[in-house]
């Protein structure tokens, strides 16, 4: 699953066969067909892969004291991550935006792990008693994911970081 989950993020969805991931994890096809009968159960198995990764982000972002101090650790997590985001996109933003041209439920399934983190955006904002806590959640994660778009399609980490930097900002003028 591990070796799926780097592939579509590196290579995109439909441009990765099962045999791609058979050979980039060492395994052989049939093991792949035991364990996901498609492509899709693999994707499947990837997205709540993902939504337990963010799950124990989220949690760990619990620890800080300030809300405030969580939406900036938040944003910066995609700074951490900012050549392979120039280079790949977002890991969830670019997995939700090559299968949003499906309409078979796997579209929504694999907005899951952005859906957590905007629905734990907006109890931040919510915390910090902001007039309207969706749509400053929406805000934040639409400047994540507009600037992770923009880092990958100039390939410029730079970029992402100059944004990530002005949200952490916006964030701060709030406290």
């Amino acid at each position: 699953m591990a070796s799926a989950a780097e592939l579509f993020h590196h290579k995109g969805f439909g441009a990765t066969a099962l045999a791609d991931i058979a050979e980039h994890s060492k395994v052989p096809l049939g093991n792949i067909y035991y364990y996901y009968r498609t492509k899709d159960d693999l994707v499947r198995a990837v997205v709540d892969a993902q939504a337990s990764q963010v799950a124990v982000m989220l949690a760990g972002l619990d620890e800080m004291s300030r809300p405030a101090e969580r939406l900036a650790a938040l944003a910066a997590r995609w700074d951490l991550m900012r050549d392979v985001v120039a280079r790949h996109g977002c890991p969830f933003g670019s997995l939700v935006s090559e299968l949003d041209r499906r309409a078979d439920g796997l579209d929504r399934e694999a907005a899951v792990p952005l859906t957590l983190i905007l629905r734990w955006a907006t109890g931040q904002f919510r915390e910090l008693g902001h007039a309207d806590p969706e749509q400053a959640a929406a805000t934040l994660l639409a400047g994540i994911q507009g600037s992770s778009l923009l880092a990958n399609a100039l390939r410029d980490p730079d970029l992402l970081t100059d944004q990530i930097r002005h949200l952490q900002a916006w964030i701060g003028s709030m406290a």
